[in-house]
C-alpha cells in the first residue's frame, strides 16, 4: 500500500543527512593539523627546554686539569736565598721563567727556538739577595739585599712580529733600592704595597720589623721623581717577632706573621701612624697545632688564605662587625684538611681562586663558594707554582726543577649550587647572606650570583600584586554576572577585555612616573581608603537590605550602583583629603635636629619599623601590577559563573534562598574549577611580568617584606642583563638559570593547579 501524502512528508530523506567528500576531507585534514600543532607545541616546549637546560649544565661541573708539558730547569734555591723559589707565566704561557734568588731570572721558550735563556738582574753594589717576595698581580720581584737594602724588579713581556710570526720578548727592570735599618744587615722578609702617590716597604731587619715609605712628585707630564719619605720601626707594636710579612696593595695594612706562635698582627696606617689594630691566631681552636705553615693574599689583599702545620686551610676576610668602625679580620671558610701544611700558593688574578697544596698534593679552590674545584696526588712533590693571568694553564715546579705545564679548563669557578642557593659570606660582608651583584667596579671583584633574592623578589612582587588584584577582580565577576542588569553587563565586560590589552611597559611608565610620586606623599590617604572604601560599603549593603521591600523594589534590580556609586565616590574623596589628618594624629616623630615634631610617613615608617621607605615600592606595584592582572581573572572567573545553569539558579531562589545565598551556595561552588583557573592564570601573568617590575619597583635585590621597598624578580632580572652578558660567560648562564627556573616555578605551579581544579571540577560536576 503506498503511503499517504502525508506520511511521505514525515519520511526523513537520507541525502538530507548526506555530508559532502570535499567537507569530510578538509575535517579530516583539520584533525591531523591540530593533533600535529599540539604535538608541535610539546615538542618545541621541550626544545626550548632543552636549550635551557644545554645553556644551565655547565655551571655545575668541575675544573678539568691535564697535562700539557713538562719543561727541565733549574729552580733550586740560591745559597744566600731564604724564599721559596718563584716561577711565572707570560700572558700566552709561551715563555715561563723561574727565579730562585740568584742574580738572574731563567726563562724557558715553549714555542720558539731560544730554548732556556737568562735575563740578568742587575742589584746595584756589590750585595746579593738576601730575600725575595714574587708577586704575580704586578710581575714583580721585592727583593731584599744583604746589606740590608730593599727594593724591587719588575718582569715585562711585549710581542713583536716579524714576517708575520709572534716572537715575546721579556725585560727586566730594576728600581731604585733603599736602605733599611741603621746597620748594613741581611733583609730577612720584605713585603709592598702602593697607592697613587706613595709606596710602602716593609722588611724584618735583624728580627725588627722596618717600614720605609716612598713618595713620588707628580706633575703635568705624569710621574715623577721617587724620593724616600718615613723610615718606621714598627717592632714595639707586635706580640711575637714575626718571620714573614705581608703589605696589602694599598700599603695601609701589614700583616706580621709569626709561624711558630701562630699569630699574624695586623698593622694598620691610620692619620699618618700605624697602629696594631689586631692579632689573628688562626688556628687557636685547634688540639693538634696552633703554629702557621703559611699564610698569603688572596687576589684584592681583603682575604687571607692560611694554613696550619697540620694540614689545616681555613680563610678570613676583613669586614665591619656589627657596632664596631673598623674592619678586623674573621673567619669566613673552611676547606678540607690537607696531608700537612701548605709549601706553595698562587692566587689567580682573574677571580677568587687559588692553587695551593703539600708534597705531591695540588688542589684548586675557590674561596668565595669554599668549593674544592680540582684536587689530585701528582707523581711529583711539587715546590711552587704559577696560573697565568687568563686561567687556562697551571706551572707546577718540583723538586728537580722542572716545570710542568698543565691545562686547565674552568669557565664557571664561581658557580654551584652553594653559589646559586646557599648563604655565602662574601667579602666585606659581617656575616653569610644571599647577595646577587653580578658586576662589580673594579678587577678583584667578588661575583655575587644567589638566585634567592630574585626568587623571594618574584614571589614578593607576585604576592602583592594578587593581594591587590584577587578581592577587586573576583568581587567585580561576581556581581557582574549575577547582580548585574544584562544591558549594563554588555558594556563593563567588553571595556574591561579592553582593559587587559594595555601594553606593560605604558602601565610601568605610569606607575614609574606619576603613581610612584604620588603615593610616596599621600601613604596614609591610600591606608585610609584600603580600609574605609570597603567598610562602607559593607555598611552601604547593609543599610539597604534594612530598607522595606517596597522601597527597595522602586529600583529595577542590577542598577542598585546607581545609589551606591555616587556613595562611594563621594566617600573615596573625604579619606583622600582626610589623610593629611590622619598623618599628623598617628605618623609624627621628633625632629633629629630641631627636636619638633615632623609629620611626616615617610619619615616616621624608617623611625619606628627600621627599614626603609623608598618612593618605588611593592605598594605601587600591587596597585600597577594589579591593575594588569585584575581584567584577565575577571574575565575568565566571569565566564565561569555566568555559565553556571540558569535552572539551578532559579530553582534556589524558589526555594527562598536570596541572590547572595544562591551566590554563595550554588554558583561559586559550581564555577569553582573556572575561578581557581582564572587565578592561576592571573598568578602566571603576574610572575612572568617584566617591564612593570623593571621601571616601578626599583629593581633592587633586596629580601624584605617591607611593602615600602622594592625587588628584584628574575624575569626583570633577565631582561635588564642580559643584553650586557658576554655570550657563555658564568654571567650569562647563570640569567638561563633563572629562566629555567622561572620555567620549572611555573610548570610545577599550573600542574598542581590543573590537578586541583580537576579534583574541583569533579566534585561539582552536574551530570
Amino acid at each position: 500500500m503506498p503511503d499517504t501524502p502525508a506520511e511521505s512528508q514525515r519520511k526523513p530523506i537520507p541525502e538530507r543527512f548526506q555530508v559532502a567528500k570535499a567537507t569530510l576531507r578538509f575535517d579530516t585534514f583539520m584533525g591531523y593539523a591540530i593533533q600535529v600543532g599540539g604535538v608541535a607545541i610539546i615538542v618545541a616546549v621541550f626544545g626550548i627546554l632543552a636549550f635551557i637546560l644545554a645553556q644551565v649544565l655547565p655551571l655545575f661541573g668541575k675544573a678539568e686539569v691535564t697535562e700539557r708539558r713538562a719543561v727541565p730547569g733549574e729552580t733550586a734555591p740560591s745559597p744566600t736565598a731564604t724564599s721559596s723559589p718563584a716561577i711565572g707565566l707570560d700572558e700566552w704561557a709561551e715563555l715561563p721563567f723561574s727565579f730562585s734568588g740568584g742574580d738572574a731570572v731563567t726563562f724557558t721558550d715553549l714555542k720558539g727556538e731560544r730554548g732556556t735563556f737568562t735575563l740578568p738582574v742587575e742589584i746595584p753594589g756589590e750585595a746579593k739577595i738576601s730575600t725575595f717576595a714574587y708577586n704575580p698581580a704586578g710581575n714583580r720581584l721585592e727583593i731584599g739585599t744583604s746589606d740590608g737594602r730593599v727594593g724591587s724588579a719588575t718582569i715585562s713581556y711585549t710581542a713583536e712580529f716579524t714576517d708575520g710570526i709572534r716572537t715575546i720578548v721579556p725585560t727586566i727592570e730594576v728600581g731604585k733600592f733603599h736602605k733599611v735599618g741603621s746597620e748594613r744587615t741581611p733583609v730577612e722578609a720584605i713585603g709592598y704595597g702602593a697607592s697613587d702617590s706613595k709606596q710602602l716597604y716593609a722588611a724584618l731587619v735583624g728580627g725588627k720589623l722596618h717600614v720605609v715609605t716612598l713618595k713620588e712628585k707628580r706633575g703635568l707630564f705624569g710621574k715623577g721623581k721617587v724620593t724616600k719619605d718615613l723610615e718606621l720601626d714598627l717592632s714595639d707594636k707586635l706580640t711575637s717577632p714575626p718571620d714573614r710579612l705581608l703589605v696589602a696593595k694599598d700599603g695601609r695594612g701589614i700583616m706580621a706573621i709569626s709561624r711558630k706562635a701562630g699569630s699574624i698582627d695586623y698593622l694598620y696606617l691610620n692619620g699618618g701612624e700605624f697602629t696594631l689594630r689586631q692579632t689573628v691566631h688562626p688556628f687557636a681552636d685547634r688540639e693538634d697545632t696552633k703554629s702557621i705553615a703559611r699564610a698569603d693574599f688572596l687576589f684584592g689583599d681583603v682575604s687571607l688564605v692560611t694554613s696550619s702545620t697540620s694540614g689545616a686551610l681555613r680563610i678570613f676576610s676583613l669586614f665591619r662587625p656589627e657596632g664596631q668602625s673598623d674592619r678586623i679580620f674573621g673567619q669566613t671558610k673552611a676547606f678540607p684538611d690537607l696531608p700537612s701544611g701548605t709549601t706553595f700558593f698562587v692566587p689567580s688574578l682573574r677571580n677568587k681562586a687559588f692553587l695551593t697544596g703539600t708534597g705531591n698534593t695540588v688542589g684548586l679552590y675557590y674561596a668565595t663558594t669554599g668549593a674544592v674545584r680540582w684536587s689530585d696526588d701528582l707523581p711529583f712533590e711539587t715546590r711552587s707554582a704559577a696560573i697565568d693571568g687568563k686561567f687556562k694553564t697551571i706551572a707546577l715546579a718540583d723538586t728537580t726543577g722542572t716545570v710542568h705545564l698543565l691545562n686547565l679548563d674552568d669557565h664557571h669557578p664561581e658557580a654551584g649550587a652553594k653559589a646559586f642557593f646557599g648563604k655565602i659570606w662574601y667579602e666585606g660582608a659581617n656575616k653569610p647572606e644571599y647577595t646577587w651583584a653580578s658586576t662589580g667596579g673594579s678587577g678583584d671583584f667578588e661575583v655575587k650570583l644567589s638566585m634567592m633574592p630574585l626568587i623571594f623578589g618574584s614571589l614578593k612582587g607576585t604576592i602583592y600584586a594578587l593581594l591587590f588584584a584577587i578581592p577587586i577582580a573576583l568581587l567585580a565577576a561576581i556581581y557582574t554576572s549575577q547582580f548585574l542588569n544584562w544591558k549594563i553587563k554588555r558594556v563593563i565586560k567588553p571595556t574591561m577585555e579592553i582593559m587587559a590589552s594595555l601594553p606593560s611597559v605604558v602601565l610601568g611608565f605610569i606607575g614609574a612616573l606619576w603613581l610612584a610620586p604620588v603615593l610616596e606623599t599621600k601613604v596614609p590617604s591610600v591606608l585610609l581608603l584600603c580600609l574605609g572604601l570597603p567598610s562602607a560599603a559593607a555598611l552601604i549593603g547593609w543599610a539597604w537590605n534594612q530598607l522595606p521591600v517596597e522601597k527597595r523594589c522602586k529600583l529595577k534590580p542590577g542598577y542598585e550602583f546607581l545609589v551606591f556609586v555616587p556613595i562611594l565616590i563621594f566617600l573615596a574623596y573625604a579619606f583622600w583629603n582626610l589623610g593629611p589628618v590622619l598623618e599628623r594624629i598617628c605618623f609624627t616623630v621628633p625632629d633629629p635636629l630641631t627636636g619638633k615634631p615632623i609629620s611626616d610617613f615617610r619619615v616616621w615608617w624608617p623611625e619606628v619599623t627600621g627599614t626603609p621607605f623608598e618612593q618605588r615600592n611593592s605598594l605601587v606595584v600591587g596597585f600597577v601590577m594589579g591593575f594588569a592582572v585584575i581584567p584577565i581573572i575577571f574575565t575568565i572567573a566571569e565566564d565561569a559563573l555566568s555559565n553556571v545553569p540558569p535552572a539551578l539558579i532559579a530553582g534556589s531562589s524558589a526555594l527562598g534562598a536570596s541572590r547572595w545565598q544562591v551566590v554563595r551556595t550554588v554558583v561559586l561552588p559550581i564555577a569553582s574549577a573556572g575561578i581557581f583557573s582564572a587565578l592561576m592564570i592571573g598568578f602566571g601573568r603576574a610572575v612572568g611580568e617584566t617591564m612593570i617590575m623593571v621601571m616601578a619597583t626599583g629593581n633592587t635585590p633586596v629580601m624584605e617584606w617591607n611593602i615600602f621597598n622594592g625587588m628584584r624578580t628574575l624575569a626583570a632580572n633577565i631582561a635588564v642583563e642580559l643584553p650586557e652578558a658576554p655570550k657563555g660567560s658564568t654571567h650569562f648562564r647563570a640569567l638561563f638559570l633563572g629562566a629555567l627556573l622561572l620555567f620549572l616555578f611555573t610548570f610545577v605551579l599550573n600542574t598542581l593547579a590543573e590537578l586541583l581544579r580537576h579534583r574541583l571540577r569533579e566534585r561539582y560536576k552536574l551530570v
